[in-house]
């Protein structure tokens, strides 16, 4: 069934300094003269490497190994053989597990000093022995809701945590927004998507920020909404809306489900954007007249549990 094992990695913080001032000696100027420790660094870098050449001793196991870094994924051509092992951090895996399909992934830990670690069951030792359950068709898996924006021209954009409609600075996004059997123009500062996975992540700040605000002004905080990441429902809510003569703010928050999309037509000239989990390289151009429909995948993640 499987024909190799796919090594998903990134670059450390310290590849990316490297190249962006050419020099590692560049990079230690600019790191110290911003008062930062620069040694951090280096270890945090060293402390990948290493993890990831145990990484590649452990996954010998009979398949080719093949080492992909991050930025190719999106481009990847996956053909449905592949074991997939990405060595985190938890975004890491929220990432490549959009471009994967349903192929499992067994998301490692290679710095659990440093890492939560959330969506990181496996430390490196005890990758070996998840990979084989994998290929033996024993391996636990849980399966996790994706987000998906799909526009009229086919284009379609999937996330794993969350999708943010909305201007891609930070001027207001106008838009007119359906939902429900309602829809109203809106300006606002975007509308966040999120999926269970992403629950306690962005959308919590939302809530977080609604809670301190009313009980500030005496009022009763609301509980914040949680879904499981098995839900095959996600969650909405409009950042700051502003109600003018042109914008209301009535349908502020719902649920999507298959049934019941939530649809968004924009009405900026320029600059509209559907960003995905947070990365600005995966979007869609959301300009005037373009109608995004949001709605739970079909496709599913599935992620190698311990």
């Amino acid at each position: 069934m499987f024909e190799k094992i796919l090594l998903v990695t990134r670059r450390t913080r310290m590849a990316g300094l490297v190249e962006r001032f050419n020099t590692k000696k560049q990079a230690k100027f600019y790191v110290e003269n911003a008062g930062q420790d620069f040694d951090e660094f280096e270890r945090e870098d060293q402390a990948y490497a290493r993890a990831v050449d145990r990484l590649r001793d452990s996954l010998d196991v009979g398949l080719p190994v093949q080492q992909v870094d991050r930025s190719l994924v999106p481009t990847f051509l996956f053909t449905g053989k592949e074991v997939v092992v990405v060595a985190g951090q938890d975004g890491l895996v929220a990432n490549v597990a959009k471009y994967v399909g349903e192929q499992p992934l067994v998301g490692v830990n290679p710095d659990p000093d440093r890492f939560d670690g959330v969506l990181l069951p496996y430390e490196v030792p005890g990758v070996r022995a998840a990979v084989r359950k994998v290929l033996d068709g024993k391996a636990r898996t849980r399966g996790v809701t994706l987000a998906e924006a799909r526009l009229e021209d086919g284009q379609r954009l999937l996330a794993f945590n969350d999708l943010f409609i909305g201007a891609r600075t930070h001027v207001s996004a106008r838009y007119r927004l359906s939902h429900g059997g309602q829809e109203e123009a809106q300006s606002s500062s975007g509308v966040l998507v999120s999926t269970g996975a992403g629950s306690s992540g962005w959308l919590s700040s939302v809530f977080t920020l609604a809670r301190g605000l009313t009980a500030r002004t005496g009022g009763v905080p609301g509980e914040a909404w949680r879904l499981a990441w098995e839900e095959p429902r996600l969650a909405f809510v409009v950042r700051e809306p502003f109600v003018s003569r042109n914008s209301s703010a009535e349908l502020v928050g719902g649920f999507v489900t298959a049934e019941q999309e939530l649809v968004l037509e924009s009405r900026m000239p320029s600059g509209g954007v559907i960003f995905s989990d947070g990365m600005e390289e995966d979007f869609l151009a959301f300009g005037a007249g373009a109608r995004a429909h949001i709605r739970p995948a079909k496709q599913r993640a599935r992620l190698v549990m311990a």
